[in-house]
């Protein structure tokens, strides 16, 4: 397989895993495979010196998950592991050789390199930070070469995957918090707490979901221009229609990728995440519409819908009542819950006024903690 080839593989396996986790391992299996390795690892968390949380670790050998290294490694060496500080002061994307990071008397003397990386096929492989959101600490890293060295030409490929390994993590990471994780194209499309937009071979949407449809409508950042996705901005317009275009299949260019953003709004409001990936062989469709890129958009703003029906029954509140208490829960003031229920201000006063007594609490921030609170009981 040419290194073209062996890209293109990759890439398509990687989306996949973006959205269907069993699918990692036959993606790490044949990234291992172009690179010259039988191994590799990726983890995420957050913290430095001392105080470093781990919240997720998964280590492959040849496609097949080894949580029996994982757990040895983080429960003995990783308190010792001298290499972690110099790591976390690389730049992010760098292929950093694991050797470089330990000194010449660590490399003859730490438990850490000549134990655990030895023994686990690593300590002449190589590690790459990736950064992430919201202070969290992802590292990717590729085991020793099974020919004694990595090629220049294996490296060239390792650099040219590292962005949408990065991206595939990203991708993950906004489906969790969606609560979306292992939904499929279809099932996303049901999802409320993310915005899911389907893209055609061409760029046109296909589909998209409620909260994706509210932005489009408003024009707040997005919108559906002439069947297509556009930026509301000019200033973004012409980043997000590269990005798009490289997510989407050209017969006879590079394999399509995906790409992240911010999108800028008019409305002032926080800016909207954006998160394009490529889906499916661009080659397997013979031609026809099917959906070839999705689009994931992230409203920082925007908070889950919370069942007003609950809250009422749950803490003996009218059905007016539970759904005002639910709609300042989700963060709407006194006038926005008025206009989205077409009622008038006064009487929403009214009704926090008897919310407040029936509770017994004495503000917005007490009555929130308990609605929040009510959301947050497990369903049956």
């Amino acid at each position: 397989m040419s290194p073209d080839d062996a890209f293109e593989r990759c890439l398509e396996l990687l989306y996949e895993a973006a959205l269907d986790d069993a699918r990692w391992p036959a993606a790490s299996a044949q990234i291992e495979e172009a690179v010259g390795t039988d191994r590799s690892m990726l983890t995420v968390g957050e913290g430095s010196d001392e105080d470093v949380r781990i919240y997720f670790a998964r280590f492959f050998m040849s496609g097949d998950i080894r949580e029996d290294l994982a757990r040895e490694y983080f429960t003995v060496y990783h308190p010792h592991d001298e290499g972690l500080p110099r790591l976390r002061q690389q730049p992010q994307g760098r292929l950093v050789p694991v050797r470089d990071l330990y000194t010449d008397d660590e490399r003859k003397t730490s438990p850490v390199y000549n134990e655990s990386l030895r023994g686990m096929g690593s300590h002449e492989g190589l590690y790459v930070p990736l950064g992430g959101a919201d202070g969290l600490r992802t590292v990717w890293g590729v085991g020793n070469p099974v020919g004694g060295e990595y090629e220049s030409a294996r490296l060239r490929l390792l650099e040219r995957l590292v962005p949408h390994v990065h991206r595939a993590v990203l991708i993950r990471q906004a489906l969790a918090a969606a609560e979306a994780l292992g939904a499929g194209l279809a099932g996303l499309l049901e999802n409320d707490r993310i915005g899911v937009v389907q893209l055609d071979r061409a760029g046109r949407v296909l589909a998209a979901n409620a909260p994706a449809l509210e932005i489009l409508r408003r024009g707040d950042g997005l919108v559906d221009r002439d069947g297509t996705l556009d930026a509301a901005l000019p200033a973004d317009r012409t980043r997000l229609r590269r990005l798009l275009g490289q997510a989407l299949p050209d017969l006879w260019g590079e394999a399509p990728g995906g790409g992240s953003m911010t999108v800028q709004r008019p409305s002032g409001r926080s800016r909207l995440g954006l998160h394009v990936m490529p889906v499916g062989d661009r080659a397997a469709d013979f031609g026809g519409r099917r959906v070839a890129a999705l689009a994931l958009v992230v409203d920082p703003a925007r908070r889950p819908r919370i069942d007003a029906h609950r809250v009422a029954v749950t803490l003996g509140l009218t059905p007016s009542e539970g759904r005002m208490a639910a709609l300042m829960a989700e963060g709407l003031r006194v006038r926005e819950i008025a206009a989205a229920q077409g009622w008038r201000e006064s009487y929403v006063r009214w009704l926090v006024e008897q919310v407040y007594r029936k509770l017994g609490v004495s503000g917005q921030v007490e009555l929130v903690r308990q609605v929040l609170a009510v959301d947050a009981l497990p369903r049956r």
